[in-house]
């Protein structure tokens, strides 16, 4: 194992050359934090100011301040803490800036220190539209400032502080109320307002005027002075046939393409992070997908001809994968080496078998340097039947999973081929296969095109995927119900917010306007070089629409996750940056692939426009000469040592198994799989990391989890290796979770490691992710009478009925053990009591299927037929026609890639329901309610129905005849996908 160092890092220091500000904001659609910030931020970064947006009170914390030049409070949160009350005070009482805004005259209600700071607290108010009355002229804030109208709260304050200095009131007859004031507190000073409820007033350009002038009074001389010394890049824009989604009055232009420099210079990373270079053009073109080999070398694909010179005759394409080298150490690659070019849109790699396996719809490949000269001469096609309709569709996101498998999703295209004799067929998900290619296992549906995977330390699964879900988790595979009905989806929508936080008001988005359109990566930061708050907790979401890379906070929720509003790690107000990949490196930095071009959009094709083959519009500023790698590092991590991997040194990857870098942790893994190396020395040296019992600080034991997981690779936990057995028995009850759920995933299915299940209480692990593994392999137990009643036991516990995950879980090992569950439900009758519920749902899926909406179809006095255009965003009738008080019954089927679904509403309440079902958009909850209002307008309405699926809608029509408009409400889509219902006499 060789070793050199990385390029050091800088000594300890938060400066920056931009002011910085901490906006503290709440996880709520009422006073909607997460959407107005990107307004601010938007207005303040060409100003020199950067904004960090954050929902956690938890980083009012001294150590976190100190980052900042000030703070901006828009929040609801009831109490503070005496230490983050502390924190905050002796921040502003330090000399720095403090700026609440509205609703943070009612924030800390505990606290009577932070309202004495604020200089009031809200008492009532109502609504309406008011015209600001200036009361301070020739305050700084106000000299020259146009007194602006707007509609907004009507605040009324109490517990004013006669220091105040009032700017601005809102006059109401007689009474004149406190509107806008200004105070000092220690050496720092506070800029309040109360107007700022929605976007009525977030949007007027006089309240941002009146925040930015109230903002540079509170900061600091010196704060005043950084932001006058920035001078950013100046962008030329210029007219073009450029789509306009939006409507927008004046259309968009198009932006120039910056050098790499000056795009820089439009980036904002968190404060004590920088941004270097890797590589740029003319050595890197459209980057699309990057990974490192065992030597640490950066190997990209670069697509040129993507989107719509796709290949259907076989010719050679001009895509290439190239290996980037820094060979001398400055952290800038200087040596390029083309490993395999004429490809054609090839989308993702990832190294196995001592080469790299390529996506590259329709075929996976193989490619492998026999000679060493780091040029592909094996080129084998693993697999044949990838979807090439549509290529942003395809497959993607090649990972080499901890279960010695690789792992990829893929959109709409889906796949349909035979794999070793099987045929198989499947649209969007995440899927896994062997590293020979000799199995391919289907594992969950989601909702669109998936572009997003990513594997915790404890190799728990998330994704992202397009058209508002940035989030979700994989769980329980769909394998397990092909003939049952399961409670929940293989894959979960977990996001907890709807925007994203964007410094630049120059998007364009088809759909999901202001949100994650586009969501590609979820990459978890898996090493040691970022802060703990970072570890095997944040995720990496990029979104080129965006122009950003979101930090998408994980916390553990039962058996699953809940993803919370991070902000971002990266944000860009260039209008070409795209992000769209976002990876853990060797060297414990992030690295990211920057697109970067202007045209971003795939489809549909906008209008003026035309689509050309794969199904992407045609638009001449589709951009074939521009692409740039960069790294996100942390000023203060230790520089890591440089390492290389092989697979001839079983030493050095035994000790690459304990590297605090998930990606050397992998590579180790992988290599020593695929060496088959079963000697005495590997096995004890695996033996070694699973029997140790240290935790680190955050309580896992990463390189236990892939030992376990590299015995399981070598075929060693048989009765041949009784000790390799006897270590992952005893692994059932590490102190870490992670390696009792890694211990009960890798034991054989044999009644002999039943027993010892059993015996090890892990079926009521306090760790809920673990008892969701320990129940999936009673699940892939033998059937058996013992199986079921354990089964059984556990649908009684309550931790495991309230779980959103586990109840699908032990629905799977009931399906395998249905003998021995319905003899131990037979047997419990008489002790059950309602609160058992689960036991007889899961009885009920057991035996036959309940009839559906057909059934009462059958009986209806019309049925009418409703289908999805496919890939339109259309339904394939614009008028219904039915009779005023009849039976209908209407079949709705969606062959789409996308979910859809059909609202019947009132006579004109189109323009309503849509606008009901844009907030609903916005709600965490949302996609649960799936996104249809509960207002009376809407009439009837089938639940969200996935790709390939239809539901029967059953309702009366309407006494009254008339027009009635039907339309989905999947975010955005109610604006061109509605048609008529004619109510006839």
């Amino acid at each position: 194992m060789a070793v050199c160092c990385w390029a050091c890092s800088g000594k300890r220091s938060h400066h920056s050359d931009r002011v910085e500000l901490l906006f503290l904001g709440h996880q709520s659609i009422h006073h909607n934090s997460s959407a107005y910030e990107p307004i601010l931020a938007s207005y303040l970064f060409p100003k020199g100011i950067n904004i960090t947006y954050t929902e956690d009170p938890g980083d009012l914390n001294e150590d976190n301040l100190s980052k900042y030049d000030g703070l901006i409070i828009y929040a609801n949160h009831d109490s503070i803490t005496p230490a983050q009350e502390k924190a905050l005070t002796g921040f502003v009482k330090g000399g720095k800036a403090f700026i609440p805004i509205h609703c943070a005259s009612f924030c800390f209600q505990n606290s009577p220190e932070y309202i004495r700071m604020v200089g009031g607290q809200f008492k009532s108010h109502d609504t309406g539209t008011f015209a600001m009355t200036i009361v301070k002229p020739d305050h700084p804030v106000m000299q020259g400032f146009r007194p602006f109208e707007t509609w907004d709260e009507t605040y009324v304050h109490d517990k004013l502080n006669p220091e105040n200095i009032v700017l601005t009131e809102r006059v109401e007859g007689a009474h004149h109320e406190p509107y806008t004031w200004v105070r000092n507190y220690g050496k720092g000073r506070v800029f309040y307002t109360a107007y700022g409820h929605d976007e009525r007033t977030w949007q007027n350009p006089g309240f941002l005027q009146l925040l930015e002038r109230g903002i540079f009074w509170a900061l600091s001389d010196e704060a005043r002075e950084k932001a006058a010394r920035v001078h950013l890049p100046r962008t030329e824009h210029v007219k073009a046939p450029i789509p306009n989604y939006e409507k927008r009055d004046p259309p968009p232009q198009l932006q120039k393409p910056l050098p790499w420099d000056s795009s820089r210079q439009l980036m904002q990373v968190p404060v004590d992070f920088e941004i270097k270079l890797f590589a740029a053009e003319p050595d890197i073109i459209n980057p699309i997908a990057m990974a490192w080999d065992e030597k640490g070398r950066l190997w990209v694909i670069e697509t040129t001809d993507y989107p719509n010179n796709k290949l259907d005759d076989k010719s050679p394409g001009d895509d290439r994968i190239k290996i980037c080298e820094d060979t001398d150490g400055d952290g800038r690659a200087d040596k390029f080496t083309v490993f395999a070019d004429k490809l054609n849109i090839p989308t993702s790699l990832t190294f196995a078998n001592g080469g790299v396996v390529v996506s590259q719809a329709p075929d996976f490949l193989f490619f492998k340097d026999t000679n060493g000269d780091d040029r592909a001469d094996v080129c084998d096609t693993i697999f044949h039947g990838w979807g090439t309709f549509d290529t942003h569709a395809g497959p993607s996101n090649l990972r080499y999973g901890l279960d010695n498998h690789l792992w990829g999703t893929v959109g709409y295209s889906g796949f349909d081929g035979t794999v070793d004799g099987q045929h198989l067929k499947f649209s969007q998900g995440v899927y896994r296969f062997t590293p020979d290619g000799r199995q391919l296992d289907f594992l969950a549906g989601t909702s669109n095109n998936t572009w997003g995977l990513g594997f915790s330390e404890t190799f728990d699964v998330l994704l992202s995927t397009a058209n508002n879900t940035h989030s979700a988790y994989y769980s329980v595979p769909d394998h397990y119900f092909k003939n049952h009905r399961r409670f929940g989806q293989g894959v979960t929508k977990i996001d907890g917010h709807y925007e994203m936080q964007p410094i630049t008001p120059n998007l364009r988005q088809v759909d999901v306007h202001g949100g994650f359109t586009a969501a590609a990566g979820h990459n978890l930061y898996t090493a040691r070089s970022f802060p703990q708050e970072y570890w095997n907790r944040i995720a990496f979401v990029c979104e080129p629409t965006g122009r950003l890379i979101h930090r998408a906070v994980l916390e553990p929720k039962g058996s699953g996750f809940a993803e919370h509003n991070g902000g971002n790690l990266l944000a860009s107000a260039d209008d070409w940056v795209a992000p769209v990949q976002a990876s853990v490196g060797p060297d414990g930095a992030v690295w990211f692939l920057d697109w970067y071009n202007f045209i971003v959009q795939h489809n549909p094709t906008p209008e003026g426009f035309e689509t050309g083959k794969g199904n992407a519009y045609i638009n001449p500023w589709r951009d074939h000469s521009h692409g740039r790698i960069y790294r996100i590092v942390y000023k203060f991590a230790t520089p890591p040592a440089r390492m290389e991997l092989s697979a001839s040194d079983p030493e050095g990857l035994l000790k690459g198994l304990e590297n605090d870098n998930m990606f050397w942790r992998m590579t180790a893994q992988r290599l020593l799989v695929s060496s088959g190396n079963k000697s005495s020395r590997v096995l004890n040296g695996l033996y070694r990391l699973v029997n140790n019992t240290d935790t680190d600080a955050i309580g896992l034991n990463s390189p236990a989890v892939h030992a376990l997981w590299t015995l399981k690779g070598l075929g060693v936990l048989d009765s041949q290796h009784p000790e390799a057995l006897d270590a992952a028995v005893k692994a059932l009850r590490h102190p870490a979770a992670g390696v009792r759920k890694a211990a009960v995933q890798v034991l054989p299915r044999t009644g002999a490691m039943l027993e010892q299940i059993e015996k090890s209480g892990i079926l009521q692990d306090p760790d809920l992710h673990t008892r969701l593994a320990a129940f999936l392999a009673l699940a892939d137990m033998p059937a058996s009478p013992g199986v079921g009643e354990a089964v059984y036991k556990s649908v009684l516990q309550p931790v495991n009925a309230g779980d959103p995950w586990l109840p699908d879980a032990l629905l799977a090992a009931a399906i395998t053990q249905r003998e021995g569950f319905i003899r131990a439900f037979k047997a419990g009758a008489a002790s059950r009591s309602p609160a058992d519920s689960l036991a007889e749902n899961i009885r009920e899926r057991l035996g036959p299927e309940a009839g559906d909406s057909i059934a009462a179809a059958v009986h209806a006095d019309m049925t009418i037929q409703l289908k999805v255009v496919q890939h339109d965003m259309k339904y394939d009738r614009k008028t219904l026609y039915v009779k005023a008080g009849k039976k209908i019954a209407l079949v709705f089927e969606n062959p789409d890639f996308m979910q859809h679904n059909l609202l019947i509403l009132q006579p004109g309440s189109l323009e309503k329901v849509g606008a009901a079902a844009d907030e609903l958009a916005r709600d965490p909850k949302g996609a649960e309610k799936n996104y249809v209002p509960d207002i009376p307008e809407v009439l009837a309405a089938t639940p969200l129905v996935n790709p390939g699926g239809s539901f029967v809608l059953v309702f009366t029509a309407p006494e009254k005849p008339g027009d009635y408009p039907f339309a989905c409400t999947f975010p955005g889509h109610w604006r061109v996908m509605n048609g008529i219902l004619k109510v006839e006499p």
